[in-house]
């Protein structure tokens, strides 16, 4: 699953952005990623892994929350549900 999250563009500044991946890793735990930045600039990555599958979602869904309160806004959504995973 991923997210792809983004700031309305000003005139002086690239938009910030943020992904948020959800990956099942090959012993059957999960991984989320988190990727943040400015578009063409610095970026900080940030990963958490978790055993099953239902604390990893919530985990996603709480990043995904925390990024919609601040403003960013969504861009691009693969294998959810629907354009918020539910």
């Amino acid at each position: 699953m991923r997210l792809y999250l983004q700031t309305a563009p000003t005139s002086s500044e690239a938009p910030r952005y943020v992904q948020i991946v959800l990956e099942q890793d090959l012993l059957g735990g999960w991984t989320l990623y988190r990727e943040s930045g400015v578009q063409g600039g610095r970026v900080s990555m940030k990963r958490e892994q978790f055993l099953e599958r239902d604390d990893a979602m919530a985990a996603f869904e709480k990043a995904r929350d925390a990024q919609l309160k601040r403003g960013y806004r969504l861009m691009f959504s693969q294998g959810l549900d629907g354009p918020f995973g539910r």
